[in-house]
């Protein structure tokens, strides 16, 4: 995810934390000044905070999943447009041109144009697919999926003479094709004519059979085009990308697995970062992949990578001392949709990684019951794994230093939205494709069914929630009771998470007999282009995500009473 702001990596996190005011006003205040929205294209390299309003993609193979379902996800971690929509299918004329717009991730609603410019077009296709179109644009009618992550690289190959900035390509890749490979081959096509004008991006693209994970960058400020590779994800393994270049060896005499742009070598070989004759394999996470302040390559991992690739497989015995973890691993028992949701509510509580194992107090005795001899020492209700990182974790360390030790967690409050899909090639792609998609931070907030196939999604939807507060936003409704969560998390955290519990289960619950009435209705009414099954299961997903909405809201009431008297 890009960095696009004047402020800062960090001014934008620390932006998306306005207080919530008082509930039940319509349309509050609070807005942000025009002059802290981002200028069209307007973008600064990624600092080394970028982590911190990173993102986090996971990718399963079909046989390393419980149900045989291949899976992508997606966090947006950060200040990004949280608004959404169904972009229905779209006809045109011979001759059309389809516009390319830049810095439309930071608006406010679907035709908010304020600092959006026009940079160019191409040709347009006579019929596009119905696409699932969130800041990164993620899912189609189809059965494609994508998830994203940005991971920099080196700075001296972005070049903003080319056309495209990675979500322009991810939307006319839903647009124009139905599989992981072809979404790649297209790209390459596109990147190669017009270029590539965005920082080193990773997408993540999954059918119903496989998932590949794809790296782009710009080709230097000399020439408009793009230097990408690929490599698919064994069928049995399952990968991760975490705001960090992956891809290291290219075998592509073996096109089932590898494929890469044609310059992928010689420009690693011509800018310095590769030599043929040196012995030393290439890798293209060391040729162009993000670099120190002495220029030598990053580790192609972090924490996020170490922890689920470590877990998943804990036979490997892997180890944060190695140098290169490996690229996906074979895990050492199959993986459900549900545990790819435990996942991204991961903070690491009770690991090594855990940031508040220091901050442990005497257990209080309840109001009328005698004081223990000997106290247990319990979790102080008022710490989180996510506000720790700011300024109570600064104030902490100025007190007693080493009291918390920064780890980026999977989950954080910073999140804009996220989704993990699920394509399953036993029932149509309107059907078997699946979106879980949940706003605001994913280890506190429900998440919501998606079939590929919905005609569209609710009104609220499509009003984001990083601007102002308002109460038309769907996403407020989650956000407000979360954020009042984490103000006394160890007393809040079992409604939210008891919410969280109970909408899952009953999707889970649901969805067979969802999934059944929806075929029927298709066959039944036949024909190329069956209608009635997408309007039931667009009731289906819009009456769910009210429901949430409605418990997230009584969820805020209840909280604010709570806490009426302090804390």
């Amino acid at each position: 995810m890009k960095r696009l702001v004047r402020i800062g990596v960090m001014g934008w996190c620390l932006l998306a934390l306005v207080a919530v005011p008082a509930a039940g006003v319509v349309r509050a205040s609070a807005q942000f000044t025009q002059e802290l929205l981002p200028q069209a294209g307007q973008y600064i390299a990624p600092s080394e905070d970028a982590a911190e309003c990173g993102c986090t993609s996971i990718m399963v193979g079909r046989e390393a999943s419980t149900d045989g379902s291949v899976m992508t996800a997606h966090s947006c971690d950060g200040s990004y447009r949280t608004w959404l929509q169904i972009e229905p299918r779209r006809e045109s004329p011979p001759g059309a041109r389809r516009p390319i717009y830049w810095g439309r991730l930071h608006t406010e609603t679907p035709d908010d144009m304020r600092r959006v410019r026009l940079k160019g077009d191409i040709p347009e296709v006579e019929q596009t697919y119905g696409y699932f179109n969130v800041a990164y644009p993620a899912m189609n009618e189809k059965g494609l999926a994508i998830g994203e992550t940005t991971f920099g690289g080196r700075r001296e190959l972005r070049n903003d003479e080319g056309l495209f900035l990675i979500e322009n390509l991810q939307a006319i890749a839903l647009e124009r094709t139905t599989t992981a490979r072809d979404a790649i081959r297209l790209i390459g096509e596109l990147v190669k004519e017009y270029g590539y004008g965005d920082w080193g991006e990773c997408l993540t693209f999954a059918d119903s059979k496989e998932v590949w994970h794809f790296e782009i960058l710009g080709a230097g400020p000399f020439e408009v085009g793009a230097v990408w590779a690929a490599v698919r994800i064994p069928d049995e393994h399952v990968g991760i990308s975490a705001n960090i270049s992956r891809i290291g060896e290219l075998d592509l005499d073996d096109a089932d697995y590898y494929v890469a742009s044609e310059n992928v070598f010689s420009l690693a070989e011509e800018m310095g970062w590769w030599a043929p004759d040196s012995g030393e394999p290439f890798k293209f996470w060391k040729a162009y992949g993000s670099t120190d302040q002495e220029g030598n390559p990053r580790r192609p991992y972090s924490t996020r990578e170490f922890y689920v690739l470590s877990t998943l497989a804990p036979s490997l015995n892997l180890s944060m001392d190695m140098e290169e973890l490996p690229f996906s691993v074979k895990p050492d028992r199959k993986l459900s949709v549900r545990d790819v949701m435990r996942y991204y509510r991961e903070t690491y509580e009770g690991t090594e990684f855990d940031m508040t194992r220091n901050l442990m107090v005497p257990d209080r005795p309840r109001r009328g019951e005698g004081a223990a001899e000997e106290s247990e020492m319990v979790k102080s209700p008022v710490v989180n794994n996510w506000s720790i990182v700011r300024d109570l974790g600064h104030l902490l360390n100025t007190l007693k230093p080493g009291t918390v030790e920064h780890t980026r967690t999977i989950a954080v409050d910073r999140c804009s939205y996220s989704q993990i899909i699920q394509a399953r090639d036993w029932l149509p792609p309107e059907i078997g494709t699946i979106a879980w998609f949940s706003f605001d931070n994913p280890g506190q907030s429900p998440r919501i069914p998606v079939f590929a196939g919905v005609l569209a999604l609710p009104e609220s939807f499509k009003v984001d929630c990083q601007h102002r507060y308002r109460t038309d936003s769907a996403c407020w409704w989650y956000r407000r009771a979360n954020r009042l969560a984490m103000i006394k998390w160890g007393w809040a955290r079992e409604y939210i998470e008891g919410g969280v519990q109970e909408y899952e289960q009953r999707a889970f619950d649901e969805l067979p007999l969802i999934e059944q009435k929806a075929l029927e209705l298709m066959r039944s009414e036949g024909g190329d282009d069956p209608i009635a099954f997408r309007e039931f299961l667009t009731r289906y997903t819009d009456g769910f995500a009210r429901a949430t909405m409605q418990k997230w809201w009584e969820l805020g009431d209840l909280f604010w009473a709570g806490l009426a008297r302090g804390w």
